[in-house]
């Protein structure tokens, strides 16, 4: 067995520090990733480039929206709509129980709190909320 009395690690998130009963110490660096491109790129790399930044802003898009499933009665369904944005519009389903909606969409996730709020506010019921992989737009 290897023991140390400490480590360094490049950590996004923490989870498998925890994971490992390890706590963060110190920082000893901050970093981001950037992509920087040439101006005399080939056209072939250009359209490489091109779909290499369409899959990353798909991933990031995700990240910072989740998806909102919701039951909403069909009498408040309009008031319902009108606190969700969307990406086009949201999606509204009949339930098989009369007089109820269900209704999908996706929300920012730094004004989440506030949208359920709202929702709750105006009638809807059995919201769940799940992450994004990925949103192609």
């Amino acid at each position: 067995m290897v023991s140390a009395d400490g480590i360094c690690d490049i950590v996004s998130s923490g989870s498998t520090l925890f994971k490992n009963g390890l706590k963060e110490v110190e920082v000893l660096l901050k970093s981001e990733a950037v992509l920087a491109v040439s101006p005399n790129i080939s056209k072939d790399n250009q359209k490489l480039l091109e779909k290499l930044q369409f899959r990353i802003q798909s991933v990031l898009r995700g990240q910072n929206s989740k998806y909102v499933l919701l039951n909403a009665p069909n009498d408040k369904l309009e008031e319902i709509i009108n606190v969700l944005p969307g990406m086009k519009s949201p999606t509204v389903l009949p339930l098989a129980e009369a007089g109820w909606s269900s209704v999908h969409s996706v929300i920012d996730k730094n004004q989440f709190w506030e949208v359920i709020d709202e929702l709750k506010e105006k009638g809807a019921q059995g919201i769940l909320v799940c992450p994004i992989e990925k949103m192609v737009l």
